[in-house]
């Protein structure tokens, strides 16, 4: 018997690694716009709210790819592959993109 993948797994992959590409594409833009700018970035500007909720999303979509990761594993007669790559990449960009959080406020 010839199982099909995932549709959750699959579904999960695609996110993770869209909001990854997006995640650091934000990131770039924000360190570029704190760099161009003699006092940094304001961070009541447009610029930065914008790319602040930027990240909250792409943040927000990691976890539904986690949960829908998740839900590919739990499914039988089916093969795991994008659901393990998708909840891997999902759950690694989080903490990825928290730290760097982390570390830019206490600078």
């Amino acid at each position: 018997m010839d199982m099909k993948h995932s549709g959750l797994g699959i579904a999960s992959f695609t996110i993770s690694i869209i909001s990854a590409v997006l995640i650091f594409i934000l990131f770039v833009v924000a360190g570029v716009i704190e760099a161009s700018n003699p006092g940094g970035i304001q961070e009541e500007s447009m610029e930065a709210v914008t790319i602040g909720l930027g990240i909250i999303l792409m943040l927000f979509a990691n976890l539904v790819a986690i949960g829908l990761g998740i839900g590919g594993l739990c499914q039988s007669e089916r093969r795991k592959v994008f659901a393990i790559l998708g909840t891997t990449f999902s759950t690694l960009t989080t903490l990825l993109a928290v730290l760097l959080i982390i570390i830019g406020n206490s600078l």
